[in-house]
């Protein structure tokens, strides 16, 4: 039986992005004994994914696992996979959909492995968890789930760190400025700031950036602040997609 993996993405123009999700579709196509995998975008640049879908029905596949690889899913994402399942009455390829990256304790595993290795990396390795105070920067949406997969995360961050919120870089409140605002009230020894996004994109490189510096350095109260890698390629996230299409795919048959 041929199987094949469609990554839904986001989208975006920076070359990091498509390295990444290059990278991630070899080694999940090999740890999934997959015979396709590869990736589309719901937005900005192409292949879109009416594209990406004809290529791999192209492929002879018996199923094709569609993997929505956000975070949160939104209502553009909800209405493009609806659309996809309407090609199944087209083709003789079985279409299974998993869940998005969401409400799962890898993400909150590999957060705490970011942490760790972000406070390595500044020489603070011999601080306790439990005196480090963790803020997480999310993207934001108007679709609620976005703010329950948030919570899902901090709460289960919380036992672990002294203390542990979450912030957004537009669209929701609390944004970014609010969110150091808060964390320098606590006056927190050192203050681990998350970048919970997937990839190396305008958001990672500019935008959040944008608005964090101006943020930190007109707060008082913090004693030393660290900034953390995005999740990226890191194996986890490879790891919890094929998890997402094994589900799905057993729950299929």
């Amino acid at each position: 039986m041929r199987r094949g993996m469609l990554i839904v993405d986001r989208g975006s123009r920076e070359a990091e992005v498509r390295a990444e999700l290059d990278e991630i579709c070899a080694r999940a196509m090999e740890g999934g004994g997959y015979d396709y995998a590869a990736y589309c975008f719901l937005e900005v640049l192409p292949p879109f994914m009416p594209e990406g879908l004809s290529r791999a029905l192209d492929e002879g596949l018996d199923t094709l696992t569609i993997v929505p690889y956000f975070l949160y899913p939104g209502k553009k994402l909800k209405v493009a996979v609806r659309d996809a399942m309407r090609e199944q009455s087209m083709t003789t390829t079985r279409i299974i959909v998993t869940r998005p990256m969401r409400m799962h304790p890898t993400l909150v595993r590999l957060v705490e492995s970011r942490v760790r290795d972000a406070l390595n990396g500044e020489g603070l390795s011999g601080v306790d968890d439990a005196d480090v105070d963790v803020l997480v920067i999310g993207h934001g949406s108007v679709d609620p789930n976005a703010k329950r997969s948030l919570d899902y995360l901090v709460d289960r961050l919380r036992p672990r760190y002294r203390n542990a919120s979450y912030c957004l870089l537009e669209i929701e409140q609390p944004d970014i400025a609010s969110g150091i605002a808060r964390c320098a009230r606590m006056e927190p020894r050192v203050l681990v700031i998350v970048f919970y996004f997937l990839h190396e994109g305008a958001h990672v490189k500019r935008d959040v950036n944008a608005d964090l510096s101006p943020a930190l350095e007109a707060s008082s109260g913090i004693g030393k602040a660290v900034v953390t890698r995005h999740l990226g390629t890191d194996p986890m996230m490879v790891d919890l997609i094929l998890e997402r299409a094994a589900e799905a795919e057993t729950g299929a048959n």
